[in-house]
């Protein structure tokens, strides 16, 4: 890749940076898209014994690019996030990715295409992390936080995603189990 378009690239992937979520961190601040990003990575990282059979490289670059579409539209939670929305998240992130020289655009293309089909066990396995570790950040931020309607979605958001797997499931469960531990303990 020529140095000024990488550079230009990088550039724009900075963005993420100050992206923020709908998410607070643990601290109190709100939490980057790049942020959520890269503990997905490392979320994968720490699964690779969990499903041998996946390439959790690929895993790991699919959580890495996941969110690259906010650079063009910010973060919508997933409880506002509309149809008209992902639809044109997703055109102007196939836009920018057609933009790229060769083999970056097909690769990137073939890889976005997988993701949303979610037939692969590598985009199943992206996809729960991308649930499950927005649940967890919940769980990890304070009480005050989250909006009254969060309560119920923090105790059964992402299910669907885990179906594929016990150890997602079992997972799930774990995370779950934190969330009515924090709710009893922020009601006392």
């Amino acid at each position: 890749m020529d140095v000024h378009l990488f550079l230009d690239t990088i550039h724009l992937a900075e963005g993420l940076k100050d992206t923020l979520r709908h998410c607070y961190t643990s601290k109190g601040r709100r939490e980057s898209v790049a942020e959520h990003s890269w503990r997905l990575v490392l979320m994968a990282y720490f699964l690779k014994d969990e499903f041998p059979e996946a390439d959790i490289n690929k895993v790991m670059l699919m959580c890495t690019i996941h969110d690259l579409g906010e650079l063009f539209i910010g973060d919508i939670p997933s409880f506002n996030k509309t149809e008209e929305d992902e639809k044109r998240e997703e055109e102007l992130l196939n836009d920018w990715v057609l933009s790229l020289p060769q083999p970056y655009c097909d690769e990137l293309s073939s890889l976005y295409q997988e993701m949303k089909e979610r037939n692969t066990l590598e985009a199943k396995i992206y996809k729960a992390l991308d649930g499950l570790e927005a649940v967890i950040q919940h769980n990890e931020s304070s009480l005050s936080t989250w909006e009254d309607h969060e309560y119920e979605l923090n105790r059964n958001y992402a299910y669907n995603r885990v179906q594929f797997s016990s150890y997602m499931q079992e997972l799930r469960d774990a995370i779950r189990e934190e969330t009515e531990k924090k709710i009893e303990e922020g009601n006392k």
